[in-house]
Order: structure tokens, then C-alpha cells, then sequence
């Protein structure tokens, strides 16, 4: 056997650059490159791997620094999404610290189901050296490190004790990341010294692999049994997931919808799926869903979900689907997904089984009563987006986020993708953001990781520099991770980034009011010595001389008129600028048309609290299981 003497850091580097992808005759490196910082657990190893693999040319995988270590598995996990998780970046931090940095970003991968590549730096393998810098002493095991908190958050883990382990477990790792159902944080964890330890490699470990993701074909019987429920629907809905877009399934659901006359809701993850003025397009369903989503989800007889992970928002907590009799057919690539709330699996490919729905189905169309139905609660609905994104919407000097994001809508082009995560704009944007493009609405709902915005503008215009990409991120998210500002300025990468202040957490402050928690603890205000309480005066934080100081351009807007101008300003730009805008705390944010469960104080000495409780038991007596 052929073998070349390597160490085991120069050795995953050199398999790393080899492994490529493959759906539908279409080949890309799967590993694209490698994100890291640098510390005592993993400079000597994969660092010095990946310095050698530059200067010699012995393998290409280009190396990347980040400025947070969540913040780089963010820019990664974006910039899988937006390659259909068919490409994964690989992520190395040191020992300690820089390692469970990346738990976060771990776990908002594997919520979200893309892929991402993490290899942690780990204590001695021989524990020659035990208890050294950043090491956890366990009673419990001197096996135990603090690389054991990705088991819960990883698809796939592995810890590396010895050189030759790192041939099976790369070979696992590179499995789950191009398997569609299994996908998400692939962890393996690595020993600092086994990392320097030199092993003789057989050669045929580096050849070019190429993964073939497939697309599961439909069982015809599966086929025959979801046909059956969807002839006796009077009322059916789709609800397309992010499965509708990883598949490319856009073209066959338009045309799906067109043929059967069927409406199409979407999830965050789903949307543009089907082009926000498609006339079967009836926007966001949920919690946060639009008034025709919901309103028809209430009425559906047959629920057909396409990639649909079906989240508590998604259901609004189990009580937007309000048909006793609903029943659900579920096409999706995972069982898991396809068989949730009672229903008729089709495991297949989205794509695929759309197809065959649309053969089995060959004539059978909705009625036309229905259809008229469709299209005045999407008329109505239109009404609705209209009066948020209204000049009135003004209740004080501010202006309103609604304004904000119909502003937005208007000045980007279809191709532009907005990203967002966390905070009150998700749920403004489910109702109000016009996407006609599959990957122009970029909002990681999953896991809402307030932090993932500007992280993730890093990878999505690395995914796609022919894009505009626009983060739109609040305060709040903004003062968690704001570093990777600093990366798009290194990289040379032009994202614009709409920096929303309003001196608060407008979302759970909202929220809180709702539950009688009289928004406690959601603005950034000083104590006041009165109260005691932090609702003294406004702080004065200047957010946008922070964002200067990373080394964006800065442009300040003050109203609606003025955020069209900088925006056009941003357009034109050729480098990282912030478009700094005030809003108004308080909103006032879309009307609601669902419910999330969020539990109230069953018992409280404040009225407040105590009237939210009536109004909470009173929304639970509509919610139920889906049996």
C-alpha cells in the first residue's frame, strides 16, 4: 500500500480539499474552505496544516479569519443555505473557550438542518501535560472535556484519540453532511497533540471523493394514499418549508398551485418559494402569519406540507389549523417531518414528489368558489401591508419598523437577500417582506439566534457576490455580535447593513407587555435612582460610531425619506456601509392573526399579570393535537 507521512492535521486538510458534492450532474467542492482563529489548542496543528497546504500548493482549501468563533459558524451555516446545503465550510477554534464558542452556532446548525464542519481543539489525547491551560477536571471521568457539550447540539461526533481514527470518522462526517435528512453540526473533536502526531496515510485516503446527494423517489403506493386524501379536500392549503427551496421544487409548486388552484402559505424558511404576488401566493402562516394564511389554515380541510419542519410558530402553537376534521399530508425528504400531526407520510424529495402529485392529480382542481375565496383574503390582506407601510403609521417622531421594511421592499431588487433572525423584525418581515426570488429572504428562524445577522451577511454574499445582501439587524442583536464587520471589511466583501435602533428589546418587550410583565427588563435606559429599575433615561449609546470604528462606511437616516436615500447612497456603494435608522420602540408592529404559546403566571400579586392569564386560558382552550 502506498502511504505518505503526514501529521494528522495535515492529513484532514489534505481530505478536505479532495471531497466535492454532486445533485442532479452538477459538481462543487463540498468543503470550500476553512474558517478558524487561532490559539494554543490548534495553531501548531491545523493552522500550521493549513499554512503548509498554502505555501506548497499540496492542497487547496483556502483559510479564512474570523472574529468570533459563533460568529464564524454563522457566516457558515448562511453560506450553505444558500448554496441548498450542498457546500459546508469546515470551522477550527483552539481548546477551552474558542472552542465552546461555537456550541451556539452548532446548535442553530442542526435546528436549522444545514451543514456545517466544526473541529474543535481538545485536551492532550496522551494527558502527559493534565490539567493544562482551559481544561476542565471532571471527577466523573478524565475522558470527560468540555468538547462533550457538542454531543447534544452535533448530527455527528468524534473525538480523535489517535491518528489513524481520523479515516473512519472523516469518511462519517463527510456522510452526514450530504445526507438531506441527517444533516447539521458535524463535530470532530481533536486533541491537541494528536493533531501534531506525524502517521503514515495510505494515499488512496486523498483521492477525489465526489458525494452524490440523491433525491429519494416517491413510493407509489405513499403516492396513491396522499391522492386519495387530496381528492376529498374541499379547502386544502399548502404550506411550503424550507425543504420547497433546498430541493429547487419552486418551478413544479407554482405550477402545482396553478393546476389544482390549491393557495400556498409559507414558513421563514419557505418564502419565495412561490413569488409573494403569485396569484395562489398567501403569504406567511403562524403565529406571526399573514391574515390570508391563517384565515384559510383555519378553514382547511387537507393540509399538504412541502419541507415543512411544522415549529410552534408555524401551527401558532397548535391552533391555526381549526378544522376539527383537518387531516395532513406530509412530502418531505425526512419521516421524521412527514409523519408529525397524525399524517399520511410521502417521504420522498420535494421536488420529486410534487411531480408525482401533479400526474396522480391530473384534472382534479379546487372549485371556483374556493379560488374566489383565495383571492379576497389575499386582497385584503394587501390592504393590511399597505396600512403598515403608510406614512400614518407615524404615533410619535419616529417612524415606525413597518415603514422601515416597505421602504426596503421598494428600493431592492428581486434578487437582493435580506437577512434577519431575531427580534421583532422576523415577525414583521413573515407579514410584510415582498420576496419573488427563492434565496432573497434569508430570516434563520429556527433557532432565532439573536447575533446570526451580520455573521451571516459574511457567507451569504461569499455564497453569491452577484447578490446585494442587506443584514437588517436591531440594537440588540447588533451589541451580541457586531465583529464580523471587521471580516467583510478584510475580505473586501460589500454588504449593507441597516442598523435598526430603538434603545430596546422591541420583540420581547412587546411580548412581555402582553403577558403582564409590563415590559421589565427590555430598554436600555439607566437606573433610575427612584425607582431602582432600569427606566431612567435614554442611554447614549452612538452604535453607528461603533460601527465606523470596525471600518464600515456610516450613513445616518432620521425618517422614511431619508432611509430611501442612504439606501440609494448604500447601493452605489462598493465597500461594507451601515445605514444607521431610528425607530420607534413601541411600533406599532403588523396586526396579529395568530398565537404563541408563551406561559403566563398562574398565580401573581399584579393585575396585569393576572388579567394576561385570562386572556392566555382562554387562547389554550383552542389548542390541541392533530390526531
Amino acid at each position: 500500500m502506498n502511504t505518505v507521512r503526514l501529521t494528522t492535521a495535515q492529513a484532514l486538510v489534505r481530505f478536505l480539499a479532495a471531497q466535492y458534492s454532486e445533485r442532479d450532474g452538477q459538481e462543487q467542492r463540498l468543503i470550500p474552505g476553512v474558517w478558524g482563529i487561532f490559539g494554543h489548542g490548534n495553531v501548531a496543528g491545523i493552522g500550521q496544516a493549513l499554512l503548509q497546504a498554502a505555501t506548497t500548493g499540496e492542497a487547496d482549501l483556502p483559510y479564512y479569519l474570523a472574529r468570533n468563533e459563533q460568529g464564524m459558524v454563522h457566516a457558515s451555516v448562511a453560506y450553505a443555505k444558500m448554496r441548498d446545503r450542498l457546500a459546508a465550510f469546515a470551522c477550527t477554534a483552539s481548546t477551552g473557550p474558542g472552542s465552546t464558542n461555537m456550541i451556539t452556532g452548532a446548535a442553530l446548525a442542526t435546528t436549522n438542518r444545514i451543514p456545517v464542519l466544526l473541529l474543535p481543539s481538545d485536551m492532550f489525547a496522551t494527558r502527559a501535560a493534565d490539567p493544562v491551560l482551559q481544561q476542565l477536571e471532571d471527577t466523573r471521568g478524565g475522558d470527560v472535556t468540555v468538547n462533550d457539550a457538542f454531543r447534544a447540539v452535533s448530527k455527528y461526533f468524534d473525538r480523535i484519540q489517535r491518528p489513524e481514527q481520523l479515516v473512519p470518522a472523516a469518511l462519517a462526517a463527510m456522510r452526514v453532511l450530504t445526507d438531506p435528512v441527517e444533516t447539521g453540526a458535524v463535530t470532530l473533536a481533536l486533541p491537541q497533540d494528536v493533531q501534531a502526531e506525524a502517521y503514515d496515510w495510505p494515499l488512496s485516503f486523498f483521492r477525489r471523493r465526489v458525494w452524490h446527494v440523491g433525491r429519494p423517489v416517491p413510493e407509489p403506493a405513499a403516492v396513491e394514499r396522499a391522492v386519495a386524501l387530496l381528492r376529498t379536500a374541499k379547502k386544502p392549503l399548502i404550506v411550503a418549508g424550507g425543504g420547497a427551496v433546498y430541493s429547487g421544487a419552486e418551478t413544479v409548486l407554482r405550477a402545482f398551485a396553478e393546476a389544482t388552484g390549491i393557495p400556498v402559505a409559507d414558513t421563514h424558511a419557505g418564502k419565495g418559494a412561490v413569488p409573494w404576488d403569485h396569484p395562489y401566493a398567501v403569504g406567511g402562516i403562524g403565529s406571526t402569519g399573514s391574515y390570508a394564511a391563517n384565515e384559510l389554515a383555519r378553514e382547511a380541510d387537507v393540509v399538504l406540507g412541502v419541507g415543512t419542519r411544522y415549529s410552534d410558530f408555524t401551527t401558532a402553537s397548535h391552533t391555526v389549523f381549526g378544522n376539527p376534521d383537518v387531516t395532513f399530508v406530509n412530502l418531505n425528504v425526512a419521516r421524521l417531518d412527514a409523519v408529525k400531526h397524525s399524517a399520511e407520510p410521502l417521504v420522498a424529495d420535494a421536488r420529486l414528489g410534487i411531480q408525482a402529485l401533479v400526474g396522480a392529480l391530473d384534472g382534479w382542481e379546487v372549485a371556483e368558489s374556493y379560488r374566489r375565496r383565495t383571492r379576497e383574503l389575499i386582497a385584503r390582506t394587501r390592504e393590511i401591508e399597505e396600512t403598515c407601510f403608510a406614512p400614518e403609521r407615524n404615533t410619535g417622531d419616529l417612524p415606525a419598523q413597518t415603514q422601515i421594511l416597505g421602504a426596503l421592499n421598494d428600493v431592492l431588487d428581486d434578487r437582493a437577500v435580506v437577512i434577519n433572525a431575531a427580534g421583532s423584525m422576523p415577525g414583521d418581515l413573515q407579514q410584510l417582506w415582498r420576496a419573488r426570488d427563492p434565496k432573497a429572504y434569508h430570516v434563520e428562524y429556527a433557532y432565532s439566534c439573536m447575533g446570526y445577522e451580520v455573521a451571516a451577511g459574511v457567507g451569504a454574499k461569499m455564497a453569491d457576490p452577484s447578490r446585494e445582501v442587506v443584514v437588517l439587524v436591531g440594537d440588540g442583536s447588533y451589541l451580541m455580535m457586531a465583529q464580523e464587520i471587521v471580516t467583510m471589511v478584510s475580505e473586501g466583501l460589500k454588504v449593507i447593513i441597516v442598523l435598526v435602533q430603538n434603545h430596546g428589546f422591541a420583540s420581547i418587550g412587546s411580548l412581555s407587555e402582553s403577558l403582564g410583565s409590563q415590559r421589565f427588563g427590555t430598554k436600555y435606559r439607566y437606573r433610575d435612582g427612584g425607582s431602582g429599575q432600569l427606566d431612567g433615561d435614554v442611554l447614549p449609546v452612538d452604535l453607528a460610531a461603533n460601527a465606523s470604528s470596525l471600518g464600515a462606511d456610516v450613513l445616518h437616516a432620521t425618517s422614511v425619506e431619508a432611509f430611501r436615500s442612504a439606501m440609494d447612497k448604500a447601493k452605489a456603494a462598493t465597500r461594507t456601509i451601515v445605514v444607521h435608522v431610528e425607530t420607534d420602540l413601541y411600533g406599532p408592529n403588523p396586526p396579529g392573526h395568530g398565537w404563541w404559546d408563551v406561559p403566563v403566571s398562574q398565580t401573581s400579586a399584579l393585575d396585569t399579570t393576572r388579567t394576561a392569564y385570562e386572556t392566555y386560558a382562554a387562547h389554550k382552550q383552542a389548542q390541541r393535537h392533530y390526531l
